[in-house]
């Protein structure tokens, strides 16, 4: 089976949201309360946030995640909100994916995980950089 990475337009998100919302919703589990899942379909829908989809050669999906932009000073960072599935990412997939949030004026990737994940990025040369502490105030 081959995956295939697709960034889904604006256009064309309400329409795609009932069959990524399982996938998102797996990966929402982490987010720590930061943000419902009203809250992510309403950022994908209205193009703060983008919609990246992983479909076989049928075009069935296997996958989907989302993305939003930070832009520092030196770096627009693509930093990855919430990513689901099984079996999406392998080297292929991963480069097809820096090619989607480059040609989208990303100069880096970032995203937020759990120490498991951290290590198992190792592989794509995801570096952990900090860790992020917070308490409520």
């Amino acid at each position: 089976m081959t995956i295939t990475i697709k960034h889904i337009h604006t256009n064309y998100c309400a329409q795609t949201w009932p069959l990524v919302e399982g996938f998102i919703a797996k990966a929402h589990v982490y987010s720590g309360g930061d943000y419902s899942m009203d809250h992510i379909q309403q950022y994908v829908n209205t193009g703060q946030w983008v919609l990246l989809v992983a479909v076989d050669e049928n075009n069935v999906i296997h996958g989907a995640g989302t993305v939003s932009f930070i832009n520092y000073p030196t770096h627009r960072v693509a930093f990855i909100t919430s990513i689901g599935g099984r079996l999406i990412m392998n080297q292929d997939t991963f480069k097809q994916i820096k090619a989607i949030l480059k040609s989208m004026g990303a100069t880096r990737i970032q995203g937020a995980v759990r120490d498991s994940v951290a290590r198992w990025l190792k592989q794509y040369d995801f570096e952990k950089r900090y860790t992020v502490v917070q308490t409520d105030i």
